[in-house]
């Protein structure tokens, strides 16, 4: 395979599983060296081990995003190890669904920490770095990858404030996009539909049951289908630009 990331720095959060580490996994193949970001520190020091097995360099590091001194830290300590940023790739996300009416509201609260705080936090920690890297690196650019979801165009029933962070990625993705799309940091959306991860496995029983009775009839997407479809969007030359990735499991709605 071709290091197209040669020389270039990524760092991935949500990496300690699911899109996070087969993300972090494909981009350590194409040559970058990744910071690894999430709370379980036991997954990011073996998905680390078998990246630097392999020939890569990756770095782990523990931090809660929907911290914003864990987030800059994080960043921070990316950057003073590994030497820049290239690519960040926001992945940390959280699906607790369920009805409105009588939700615990505690999985709102969390669901827009993670889901939107979290993203913004390192964004804002990462962009000064992205910049310098777009106007003095080897690529002439800088990627921001944001995961939503096809939760972020359609809204369903029982869906409702999971449908609202990824909407609001979106909206946020959109604006970054404008405002830095002149300095060559590119800014990508990435919209998926259901994807086999433990995703799922946060929603409350009861709940969880009528989600995967939606899907039976599917065959999901892999962690590893979004993680090379990631790959592609920060791969391209300085010239091409891809604002969204919409994809689906075939006969998806």
């Amino acid at each position: 395979m071709t290091n197209t990331l040669n020389g270039t720095v990524a760092l991935v959060t949500g990496a300690s599983s699911g899109i996070g580490a087969a993300t972090a996994r494909a981009l350590a193949a194409r040559g970058a060296s990744v910071a690894l970001v999430a709370r379980r520190k036991d997954r990011l020091d073996e998905l680390a081990a078998d990246i630097r097995a392999d020939g890569g360099t990756a770095l782990a590091i523990e931090a809660d995003i929907t911290d914003p001194a864990q987030a800059r830290s994080a960043v921070e300590q990316a950057v003073a190890s590994l030497g820049r940023l290239d690519t960040l790739v926001n992945n940390a996300g959280v699906m607790l669904l369920g009805p409105i009416e009588d939700a615990p509201v505690e999985e709102w609260d969390r669901m827009v920490a993670i889901n939107v705080q979290g993203l913004l936090y390192t964004t804002h920690a990462a962009l000064p770095h992205l910049l310098a890297a777009a106007s003095a690196g080897p690529r002439d650019s800088a990627d921001v990858v944001n995961v939503s979801s096809v939760a972020g165009r359609v809204a369903r029933s029982g869906w409702g404030v999971y449908n609202l962070t990824k909407h609001g990625v979106g909206a946020f993705s959109e604006s970054l996009r404008q405002e830095v799309a002149g300095r060559h940091v590119r800014v990508t959306l990435i919209e998926p539909g259901a994807v086999a991860t433990e995703l799922a496995s946060h929603i409350r029983p009861e709940i969880r049951a009528a989600a995967q009775r939606a899907f039976s009839d599917l065959e999901l997407l892999t962690a590893e289908d979004v993680a090379e479809t990631i790959a592609f969007a920060v791969t391209r030359p300085a010239r091409v630009v891809i604002n969204e990735i919409l994809l689906r499991p075939d006969t998806a709605a």
